[in-house]
């Protein structure tokens, strides 16, 4: 038996099988480029909206990164500091913590050990050796990333239109009139989900600081915006905004710790099951169970880049879907996704 095997299909095989090893290589690269892409989609609706009111473009870009990146540097210049006070404070007054917690819990018949356990931590080896150098690295790596990042963005704001004359040169020009409207749509959808996911983290971080005012716990202003930030993690950022808010509470009383929980907890579910669907369900258009299966398969593939990637990415994939549907007559075409608190454009000059 003699097996023939086409030159074009070795060429085609092997050709694939590099591209599959350049994007392994590359990947990270990739992932900086489509995050530096969501952001784009967010941010130009408001480049364009001061272009309409006579701005040049470079300008007009440089003015609203500028406001982002400072509303970002007061923000992490808030939390920072705070939340290297709580640290202090939790490992000067852990084994004292521990001891009234045993107390709390023993009033509901538990009873557990954990003074001791809280006197036997090795702060010194946790905060030095490997463990510091291993952080520092993640540090400097997420560092640069951002740098990156915001570079990457600054530059697709700024050539956006001579990009987009670059792609549609490879387009048929009886398919330019489908592929505009597909770009836009997906613009939509990802700018309006970065769009959405701020008045969310709004919405928390006021609440929270409310909350901590009110019961009277050290920092809440701090608090409430590391909640907004935490609010941007889909599942884990519950327990990143409940956990230090409650350990600042939990120092002045075991009693206010329990409330602030209760009313942290309560407010996270008033955002799944009110919240989110009001602000998302234009944008996003996807069922729940889709959202939790999205986020679960990104934070296994990818950690937390892939947590945070999960919903744009399933809004882009429905998105594709509607477009192909409609293509084969097999669904109605599809409603263009809502510009959550985007510019108006039909007030622009």
């Amino acid at each position: 038996m003699k097996l023939e095997i086409p030159t074009r299909t070795v060429v085609a095989v092997v050709l694939t099988a590099a591209a599959l090893a350049i994007g392994v290589r590359l990947w990270p690269v990739v992932l900086l480029l489509v995050t530096a892409f969501i952001f784009q989609a967010a941010l130009l609706p408001y480049v364009d909206w001061l272009m309409r009111r006579g701005w040049p473009r470079t300008l007009a870009v440089l003015a609203v990164a500028l406001a982002v990146l400072l509303v970002l540097a007061g923000l992490v210049a808030l939390i920072v500091p705070a939340l290297i006070d709580e640290f202090q404070a939790l490992r000067d007054n852990l084994p004292s913590d521990a001891r009234r917690l045993e107390d709390f819990l023993d009033n509901f018949g538990i009873s557990v050990s954990l003074e001791a356990r809280a006197r036997d931590i090795d702060w010194t080896g946790l905060l030095s050796g490997p463990q510091a150098l291993d952080y520092g690295q993640r540090v400097v790596q997420t560092t640069l990333a951002t740098l990156t990042v915001i570079v990457l963005t600054i530059y697709l704001l700024v050539e956006a239109p001579r990009l987009s004359r670059f792609v549609y040169r490879f387009v048929p020009p009886d398919r330019e009139a489908d592929a505009r409207r597909l770009q836009a749509s997906l613009v939509r959808v990802v700018g309006g989900y970065i769009r959405g996911q701020v008045i969310t983290s709004v919405v928390i971080a006021v609440y929270t600081f409310v909350v901590l005012l009110v019961l009277g716990v050290p920092n809440p202003l701090a608090f409430g915006a590391l909640a907004g930030f935490a609010d941007v993690v889909p599942l884990v950022g519950a327990f990143i905004a409940v956990v230090p808010a409650s350990v600042a509470a939990f120092h002045e009383s075991p009693t206010q710790a329990v409330i602030v929980i209760a009313l942290l907890v309560l407010y996270q579910q008033f955002e799944d099951r009110f919240l989110v669907p009001r602000v998302y369900s234009q944008t996003l258009n996807l069922p729940p169970l889709v959202v939790l299966v999205a986020v679960i398969s990104g934070q296994e593939l990818l950690g937390i880049t892939g947590v945070l990637l999960a919903l744009p990415a399933a809004a882009v994939a429905r998105v594709a879907f509607d477009y192909w549907m409609e293509q084969r007559g097999m669904g109605e075409q599809p409603v263009p996704a809502a510009e959550v608190m985007a510019p108006d454009e039909a007030s622009g000059g």
